[in-house]
Order: C-alpha cells, then sequence, then structure tokens
C-alpha cells in the first residue's frame, strides 16, 4: 500500500496557503499546517478531516521567529512524521511608495517574514529530508521577484532573494536528491492587498477592479501539478499571471462606459 504524504504548509490560515491545503487534502494528503492564527487552522482542520477523511496537525507558528522552526521540527520528530513536501507560503508586503519615505518597521516585517522566515524554516526541515532521503521544497515568490515596480522597493528586494535562494537552495540539495521549485503568481485576489494597505479596505479593492485576477485556487493547482510531477522531473520555476496582466506594471483594465 502506498504510504500516505505529507504536505507542510506555512501561512496555511488564508489565501494561497489555505487553497494549497484544501487542493492537497481532496488529492488524499495529510497536512501539517502553521500559521499565526491558531484558531484559524483549528477551524480548517476540522473541515478537511471531516470532509476529505485525512489526518492534518496544526501548529502555532511566526515564522521571523527562528525558536519557532526548531520547535516545528522536534513536533515533528516527536511525532515521527515524515515531510514529503514544503510549502513556503508564509509572507507578506507591507506599505508601498518611494523608497525613500519607506519606514523601517515595514520592511523589517517584510525582511523577517518573507526571507528571514523563509531560511528559518528551510533549514529546519531541509536536513530531515535528507536524513529520509526524499523531499520536495517549494518556495512561494512572485512576479516582484523577476521585476521591479515603482514603489515595491523593499517588497521586490525580497522576493527577489526568494528567486535567488531558491536558485542556490536546489544546487545544494542536488546530491541529496530534494527537489525545489518555485512558483511566481502576478496579481492574485487574497487578503495581501488588504495587509499591504494596513487594513484600507477600498484601496485593497481597487487593486483588483475592471480586470479578473487570479484566484489562490489558480496556485493551488499549480503547486499541486509542480508536487505531483513523475519523480525524475523538477519544475525549477513557474511564473503564473492573469490574461490581463502582462508584467508587474502593465494590466488591462475594463473601464465602464
Amino acid at each position: 500500500m502506498e504510504k500516505q504524504k505529507l504536505a507542510l504548509i506555512t501561512g496555511a490560515s488564508s489565501g494561497i496557503g489555505e487553497a494549497a491545503a484544501v487542493r492537497f487534502a481532496s488529492g488524499g494528503w495529510n497536512l501539517l499546517l502553521t500559521a499565526r492564527r491558531l484558531e484559524k487552522i483549528e477551524a480548517l482542520k476540522n473541515r478537511l478531516e471531516a470532509e476529505y477523511q485525512i489526518h492534518v496537525t496544526t501548529f502555532e507558528q511566526d515564522v521571523r521567529v527562528q525558536e519557532s522552526s526548531t520547535k516545528l521540527a522536534a513536533l515533528i520528530g516527536r511525532n515521527k512524521l515524515q515531510v514529503d513536501l514544503l510549502i513556503n507560503n508564509a509572507g507578506l508586503a507591507v506599505g508601498i511608495g518611494p523608497f525613500q519615505d519607506g519606514l523601517i518597521d515595514d520592511w523589517e516585517r517584510m525582511i523577517d517574514t518573507n526571507v528571514k522566515g523563509l531560511l528559518y524554516v528551510s533549514r529546519a526541515i531541509a536536513p530531515l529530508m535528507v536524513e529520509q532521503g526524499f523531499g520536495h521544497i517549494v518556495n512561494v515568490g512572485s512576479i516582484a521577484g523577476k521585476e521591479a515596480y515603482p514603489g515595491g522597493n523593499v517588497y521586490c528586494a525580497t522576493k527577489h532573494a526568494v528567486d535567488g535562494l531558491t536558485k542556490a537552495m536546489r544546487m545544494d540539495l542536488l546530491d541529496a536528491g530534494i527537489r525545489v521549485s518555485q512558483i511566481a503568481p502576478g496579481a492574485v485576489e487574497t487578503e495581501f492587498s488588504m495587509v499591504r494597505f494596513k487594513g484600507d479596505a477600498e484601496r485593497a479593492k481597487n487593486v483588483y477592479t475592471g480586470f479578473e485576477p487570479l484566484r489562490a485556487a489558480d496556485i493551488a493547482d499549480a503547486i499541486w501539478y509542480v508536487a505531483n510531477v513523475p519523480a525524475h522531473v523538477n519544475i525549477n520555476d513557474l511564473l503564473i499571471m492573469p490574461t490581463a496582466q502582462a508584467s508587474a506594471t502593465q494590466i488591462l483594465r475594463q473601464t465602464n462606459k
């Protein structure tokens, strides 16, 4: 009987992380879900276990805190879990505007989450994959990691770091047979803009008006595909845009006449 696979998803309380949890649960995978908002992933756990008859483990985690990743690895060891797939999804943008007007607190929050958080989690989990002899790491990047755009400065820098780290991790883990991939979405309608604009719902809504953006489920489907190609195949990098988006800054919006 084939072993039931396990996916570890960070930032699983909403958006792409939640959608990925649903997609993998529907495919019969067990899950290890982490997020700062424990009550949300507990509710998700209950729903997915009831609907798909899988097993879900939850772990309250702020990826910015290195100790939390150490505790996560300890939890995996105590429960004798084998992580087949790590989805480094936790990430955010905070603020937008000229570099010279940037807020240091916003910069640190993005760097600590998008770069250091990914590093902490990956550093804790990669050795476990090496030891067990298999595994796959999928980093959720962004079009902002391929192109810079006005006002995006530090957020773009963090996602460029994810792009570079993905390539370097793939090289370093090659001998161990661990696959490393990146999914880089364009405009996806999630809580992303609400966080970026610090709760300004009207401004966040305007980001997605006049065109059909990607949905979190679209990215979850892409992650599912990348994780389920044959073992001899690795999808290094997958850039996904809405049809209406040609670049980080060029979006075709329909206006009411």
